[in-house]
């Protein structure tokens, strides 16, 4: 959440003149419901188990870069489906960035109404504790806060040599 994953996957759609797809509007599209009216409504094994099936729905997709929610990797088969599917960039960004972005957001999150900046922080370090094993397994890490298109192009210009 807030790692830019949606902002940088658009500009690198368009840089390689691919269709972009954010798996979370992707899902809220297909069921016709935000994802907070599907966490209250179902809760949130049931959002999982939607998340799964879209997941598996948009890997089949040819030219296609694909954003998914920050625990979309976290759960089931979800990071073997993507490692599998095509090129897997974990995009690690310092936490301290995380909550600036965040506290500035114009989007409204569900999970992190009402937080301070240092309970934010804190969240966003024991929820890194716990995602983090299964983000490593990306085919790539880039760490930094300013993430730019051209870094993830030569990573898949290298990867094709």
């Amino acid at each position: 959440m807030g790692s830019g994953k949606s902002t940088l996957g658009r500009k690198l759609a368009a840089a390689l003149n691919l269709t972009f797809i954010d798996l979370d509007t992707f899902l809220e599209e297909k069921y016709f419901r935000t994802i907070p009216q599907i966490f209250a409504e179902e809760g949130e094994a049931e959002f999982r188990k939607k998340e799964q099936k879209v997941l598996h729905e948009v890997a089949a997709f040819d030219n296609v870069i694909v954003a998914t929610g920050g625990g979309a990797p976290c759960f089931f088969d979800n990071m073997d489906v993507m490692n599998n599917s095509g090129f897997c960039i974990f995009l690690d960004v310092d936490t301290d960035s995380l909550v600036s972005r965040l506290i500035h957001a114009k989007t409204e999150r569900p999970i992190i109404k009402g937080k301070s900046p240092d309970e934010l922080h804190h969240f966003i370090d024991e929820m890194m504790m716990k995602r983090r094993p299964f983000y490593e397994k990306a085919h790539h890490i880039i760490k930094g806060n300013e993430i730019k298109p051209e870094q993830v192009i030569s990573l898949l210009s290298f990867g094709n040599d």
